[in-house]
């Protein structure tokens, strides 16, 4: 028999009075996350050796063969996930930056290109999530 949290108990008391069930069955209790809008990551990598390029799979596609060598990644994550769209459009307006990767499913944002147009790019993006869409972002940290 598994032992109950505290939590669960005191929501099968509650629930119990308005919800009948029969004989001694344990009520299932299920939680659904809803996506707010959030930035919850937002990191600048610095000068990066080009075996992370490989491993994250930054050097196949239109990339293959590109030399990344003193070049920076950002990444961000993000919810709605449809965000990122908006992202990477203010990430290649706002700096001379590639997109590395982008998931309109995951929320993730993958920026590579010269440390400072990185930077830009992520802080740009961080600034219209704040200021226009009244997103809830984490700070940016840069390493």
């Amino acid at each position: 028999m598994t032992e109950k949290r505290p939590d669960q108990e005191a929501l099968q008391q509650i629930l119990g009075k308005t919800h009948r069930h029969g004989g001694n069955e344990q009520m299932r209790v299920v939680k659904v996350s809803v996506s707010g809008k959030e930035i919850s990551m937002a990191h600048v990598i610095g000068v990066s050796e080009p075996s992370v390029y490989k491993n994250l799979g930054l050097d196949i596609g239109t990339h293959a063969g590109e030399d990344f060598k003193g070049m920076s990644i950002g990444t961000i994550h993000m919810s709605p996930p449809e965000s990122t769209v908006i992202a990477a459009d203010i990430a290649v307006k706002a700096g001379y930056v590639e997109l590395g990767f982008l998931d309109r499913f995951s929320g993730t944002l993958i920026l590579t290109g010269p440390l400072e147009e990185v930077k830009t790019a992520v802080f740009e993006i961080m600034k219209y999530f704040r200021e226009e869409l009244q997103y809830k972002a984490c700070p940016v940290t840069v390493r």
